[in-house]
């Protein structure tokens, strides 16, 4: 399991924060998030497997518009006015020091 920062904003992946979903969604809106985004990903699989552009091209906006509405892409889940660091390198945020105190085993998930 990869390390969530103490704020449960992101996950680190090899060095790199990635956005949790919204933790206000209830676990049903949640669900069919995951699943909607899980038939996406086929359909990207499948598109490319056949060479179906048009295929492709909604598979991916799909797949953007369901991690919009997970809370993982587009606008901060918080309100709180913190910066949003998604896709930021962890040595280039404030979480750098809580992250440094990890152990090798909580880092590599």
């Amino acid at each position: 399991m990869f390390p969530i920062t103490p704020d449960r904003r992101y996950l680190v992946i090899q060095g790199q924060l990635w956005r949790c979903s919204n933790p206000a969604l209830s676990p049903e809106q949640r669900q069919q998030l995951v699943d909607s985004l899980m038939n996406a990903r086929r359909q990207i699989r499948q598109a490319k497997a056949t060479h179906d552009d048009h295929l492709l091209t909604n598979a991916r906006k799909q797949v953007q518009a369901t991690k919009v509405a997970l809370g993982e892409r587009g606008p901060a889940w918080w309100t709180d006015g913190a910066p949003d660091y998604n896709r930021h390198k962890i040595e280039n945020t404030p979480y750098i020091d809580w992250f440094n105190g990890l152990t090798e085993d909580q880092k590599n998930g």
